[in-house]
């Protein structure tokens, strides 16, 4: 009887994980976007046997069945693609090959490849469901988080090098929109309403969003009619596949099926979410790019501005000197911190800032990597310990303001303060375990410092 209780609890346990398992998840397959989806792709040529959309924490993909390591996860036909021939194939190909035919001048350069399917998704957006691409076009998100939809609010508690970049992409996306107005002009014969209601700011933003956030890298051949790299593919339902920084794929095009394929590394359990990797993003590059982030990223980091480190060092009368000389070396960006301490770049540049003038005959073994004395060593931990306490006092101010925030704003701002703020935590994390480690990198010193004159007191 015991022998037999205990199977039976095992059993239990067993299915105790399963409902606990699917508690988290939730089938989408009946909604008639996801109805409408499939049917669509499978006009295509598209068979999906191992994958359901499902709601998790968000929308994602969920196995129906175990998939092995080595497996197919998805494999989507080339008619599925929307690419740039499938523009240049359609009604507003002739609109985009006729600027050829005119002399290059300040608004009639050939189209980007990214500027081509942004005017394409939105022409058919407005189309409604007389679009062929509508059963795709409804599953799309309506907005995004990335910074090209953040308001000044917003922008303003993002860290200092990420605001930079947020808003060299908002620029991006308010000059693709205001130097392409001629163009937007001739398409008039192919829209129900003026170009004006139609290829709006907001709807090239939302555009330049869903490219930028849901497609999949093919490189295709250039042709006379785009301008640039043509490596955009937008992969309905394939799309649906979350980032998880562990996870093992292998994904590109096909040349003999003509499908894009994502095969698995390592396998998933039946009904489990199906995830992909999209690649090595620290969470400021996710953020920007994919509008979300990911905790316990083995990728995050920290960035230290060199504003900073000038700030925290402006009483060295050498340090313009120092700096400029880093600058000539290349040494001026991509200075971190990560969670083990800080990065062997922004080290180098620390030991090198760390030397009194009278050593600037080393100031090249410094850039060397080489450690250049323990007097010099400790200055550089301590004002990388600087760099840290600082940038925490800034984290935490900005947290405040977006708690500050959230109290007050509305659902698109609240959306998007929740992401940054994420981010900002995130990072509070990184930064106190940076200075334990710099703290304990100390101690470990002083204990081998004390064991070598211990040694030398025996000897």
């Amino acid at each position: 009887m015991r022998g037999h209780s205990h199977r039976v609890g095992r059993a239990a346990r067993k299915r105790r994980r399963k409902r606990s398992t699917a508690i988290h998840s939730a089938s989408l397959s009946h909604q008639l976007q996801y109805v409408r989806l499939m049917k669509f792709l499978h006009q295509r040529g598209f068979t999906s046997t191992f994958l359901q959309p499902a709601l998790f924490s968000g929308r994602g993909l969920q196995t129906v069945q175990t998939i092995k390591p080595g497996e197919l996860v998805i494999s989507l036909p080339e008619s599925c693609l929307l690419t740039t021939s499938t523009v240049l194939n359609s009604y507003l190909g002739q609109y985009i090959k006729s600027l050829n035919l005119y002399p290059v001048c300040s608004w009639n350069p050939r189209l980007s490849p990214l500027l081509a399917l942004c005017v394409f998704l939105v022409c058919e957006r407005q189309h409604g469901e007389g679009s062929d691409w509508f059963p795709y076009i409804d599953v799309l998100p309506s907005s995004y988080t990335c910074p090209a939809y953040f308001s000044d609010a917003v922008l303003d508690v993002l860290p200092v090098a990420m605001r930079r970049w947020a808003l060299e992409q908002r620029e991006e996306v308010r000059e693709m929109h205001s130097s392409n107005q001629e163009f937007f002009r001739t398409l008039q014969p192919v829209l129900s309403q003026c170009t004006e209601d139609v290829l709006t700011y907001d709807a090239l933003r939302w555009a330049w969003c869903s490219v930028n956030t849901r497609s999949v890298f093919m490189s295709r051949p250039s042709n006379s009619f785009l301008s640039g790299p043509d490596n955009y593919a937008l992969a309905p339902f394939l799309d649906l596949l979350n980032h998880r920084p562990d996870v093992q794929v292998k994904a590109g095009f096909n040349n003999q099926t003509k499908c894009y394929e994502i095969r698995s590394v390592c396998g998933t359990q039946r009904y489990e979410q199906a995830f992909i990797n999209y690649g090595p993003h620290d969470n400021q590059r996710l953020l920007l790019e994919y509008g979300f982030v990911t905790m316990s990223s083995p990728h995050s980091v920290v960035y230290v501005e060199t504003d900073l480190i000038c700030d925290v060092l402006r009483d060295d009368k050498s340090l313009d000197q120092k700096m400029k000389f880093l600058k000539e070396n290349n040494f001026l960006h991509n200075l971190t911190v990560s969670s083990e301490g800080p990065s062997w770049r922004l080290m180098v540049a620390l030991r090198l800032l760390s030397l009194p003038q009278t050593l600037h005959h080393l100031w090249r073994a410094a850039l060397h990597g080489q450690i250049v004395g323990e007097k010099t060593e400790a200055r550089s931990n301590q004002t990388a310990r600087t760099l840290c306490q600082q940038l925490l006092k800034d984290t935490q101010k900005a947290l405040d303001k977006i708690l500050h925030l959230l109290a007050q704003c509305g659902q698109p701002d609240r959306e998007q303060l929740e992401v940054v703020k994420a981010l900002r935590k995130e990072e509070m994390w990184i930064l106190e375990c940076c200075v334990k480690a710099l703290k304990d990198s100390v101690h470990l010193d002083d204990e081998m410092s004390s064991c070598k004159a211990n040694i030398g007191a025996m000897s």
